[in-house]
């Protein structure tokens, strides 16, 4: 009950019992499947489509495996297998060598087009910039911190509102 509440999209291959089916979808069908890549997908409670996905046999993969084998042996990117101690995105761009040093020309001309909005529609939130640049939170949170920071907008009042101190665009 729990688990199936919290995958709302589901894709079953060949099982040998409608018992099994109902278990992974909710209903009969997946027992009558063909093997070889053939399923049943369900996307969030809709109706169940019959598709074919690729089948790779075990054979393939040994050969796909040998092949990389032949180059010799790994070479790992230690940062990358260390990983980070957390998950936040600068320590991740880090570790891959991205954004180290400071702002990039992109983040510099995202953080124009947030002030660009902010000044324009008069409203200030992490939220409104990730909805309206279509970033993630983090990235949201960052530029709004960069506004308050140079003084585009003051920090959010007891209620979360931020007044807009530059003039409107």
């Amino acid at each position: 009950g729990t688990i199936k509440a919290n995958f709302p999209t589901r894709i079953s291959f060949q099982v040998t019992s409608k018992i099994d089916s109902r278990t992974i979808l909710g209903e009969q069908g997946a027992e009558q499947l063909l093997g070889m890549g053939d399923m049943l997908y369900m996307a969030g409670g809709a109706k169940i489509t019959r598709i074919h996905g690729p089948f790779v046999s075990d054979e393939e993969v040994e050969e796909v495996v040998t092949h990389l084998k032949s180059f010799g042996p790994p070479t790992y990117m230690s940062g990358v297998v260390e990983g980070v101690e957390d998950d936040r995105a600068d320590d991740i761009d880090a570790v891959l060598g991205l954004n180290v040093g400071g702002n990039t020309d992109g983040e510099d001309a995202l953080y124009d087009q947030a002030v660009a909005i902010v000044a324009k529609d008069r409203k200030c939130s992490t939220s409104y910039i990730q909805r309206k640049l279509g970033i993630g939170y983090n990235k949201a949170a960052r530029l709004v911190e960069q506004m308050e920071e140079n003084s585009v907008v003051t920090p959010a009042n007891h209620v979360g509102k931020r007044e807009i101190l530059i003039p409107e665009a």
